[in-house]
């Protein structure tokens, strides 16, 4: 304890300065405290700001899959019956392959006459949407005897994945004969 009244007044002077510090530091550490806690927000704001960012970058990712995914692929068997604007009906086998390759067979009942079919190299190519183009040589026949020769074009779109629909137009290679326009269905094999 001490003696003397001065030693009581420096011991109290020595209170009032640790007091003083000890308010000091704990302002300071409010001061710490309140600007770590808006780092903390400001930097807990990035990050929710970033996740979103990311977020919306896979769903745009995701959407643009989704699209390509849903355009239907050309590639595959399909059956293709013509309708002519003169009532004339044909089918084939359309075997659209990679690369815009594919083969064109006649499904004519009557080519067993002249043996069986061969097939004939097709090209197809894909437009915008769901819009196709597949075009080959075919020979059809003529009665009993005589051969059709020409080229047929298809343009038509996906209706379904397993169903294209559209015009067809048959240019004969001989002769001054005028080309055969009509109508045409195509469904994917093994889809009825």
């Amino acid at each position: 304890m001490p003696d003397t009244e001065s030693e009581w007044n420096d011991g109290k002077e020595n209170d009032e300065i640790e007091m003083t510090k000890l308010e000091g530091m704990t302002k300071d550490r409010e001061a710490v405290c309140w600007s770590f806690g808006l780092c903390r927000a400001v930097a807990a704001r990035k990050r929710i700001i970033s996740c979103r960012v990311i977020l919306m970058l896979i769903f745009q990712t995701c959407s643009i899959g989704l699209t390509q995914a849903q355009s239907p692929n050309v590639i595959g068997r399909w059956n293709v019956e013509i309708t002519f604007a003169n009532d004339d009906h044909r089918s084939l086998r359309f075997d659209a392959q990679g690369s815009g390759k594919g083969t064109f067979l006649l499904l004519d009942p009557r080519a067993r006459v002249w043996g069986a079919a061969k097939a004939s190299e097709a090209k197809w190519t894909r437009g915008e949407a769901s819009s196709v183009t597949f075009s080959g040589p075919v020979e059809f026949l003529l009665g009993n005897v005589g051969r059709d020769a020409g080229t047929l074009v298809f343009k038509g779109k996906f209706e379904t994945e397993s169903l294209i629909t559209g015009e067809v137009e048959f240019s004969p290679l001989v002769g001054d004969r005028p080309s055969k326009s009509g109508t045409f269905k195509a469904v994917r094999a093994g889809d009825g």
